[in-house]
């Protein structure tokens, strides 16, 4: 290639890190802690808030990524930034209901566990290449969000089986998909140190 063809060729474009998609998602951060102040209040008004901005900080980790990828937004920061707000949000959730009696300690746990697990997981492997997101882990997501949202509505006490029901195939999807990325990051390494026998 010619000095003059590399002339020609336009510079990779700067993307901000002040954007619209890196905007949501540290909106999304702030509204954690507000959250949880929310659900710690009194008045039944402040569970109807907390749950208000639960939904909308779970809507913003939708619109954000979309955003990224459409209008080309993808950032380092929103990469890392992204999947912490994502987490924050559903960990202060979980505890906090589990702090009001309103949540098996132990479906927290689980949940958080298995979430630090994989995520601990997919930096080890990651010089063995990268685990990909799975439908079932989008699946999972989307689970735990609609369960935990049903816990914060404020439902008579003959409703909660809607509750239970909800979150028990959260955990249910949730434990399958930790144990498939388990699953992958076994055949991963496997494969890349030549271990695994030809199919």
């Amino acid at each position: 290639m010619s000095s003059h063809d590399s002339a020609a060729m336009p510079a990779p474009q700067r993307i901000p890190v002040f954007n619209i998609a890196n905007i949501l998602t540290a909106t999304r951060l702030v509204m954690v802690p507000l959250f949880v102040v929310f659900m710690f209040l009194e008045p039944p008004a402040w569970r109807f808030a907390a749950f208000a901005v639960f939904v909308v900080a779970a809507v913003t980790d939708r619109i954000d990524g979309e955003l990224a990828r459409r209008r080309n937004l993808v950032t380092d920061f929103g990469k890392v930034a992204d999947p912490i707000a994502d987490k924050a949000l559903t960990g202060a959730a979980l505890v906090v209901l589990s702090i009001l009696g309103e949540l098996w300690w132990w479906v927290t746990l689980a949940i958080l566990l298995r979430e630090l697990g994989i995520t601990v997981l997919r930096f080890a492997v990651m010089r063995y290449g990268v685990i990909p997101a799975s439908r079932g882990g989008k699946l999972k997501t989307v689970l735990q969000v609609v369960a935990i949202s049903v816990y914060l509505f404020p439902l008579p006490e003959q409703l909660l089986i809607i509750a239970h029901v909800s979150m028990g195939a959260a955990v249910a999807v949730t434990l399958w998909t930790g144990a498939d990325y388990v699953i992958q990051a076994i055949r991963l390494r496997g494969a890349q140190r030549g271990d695994t026998p030809e199919p």
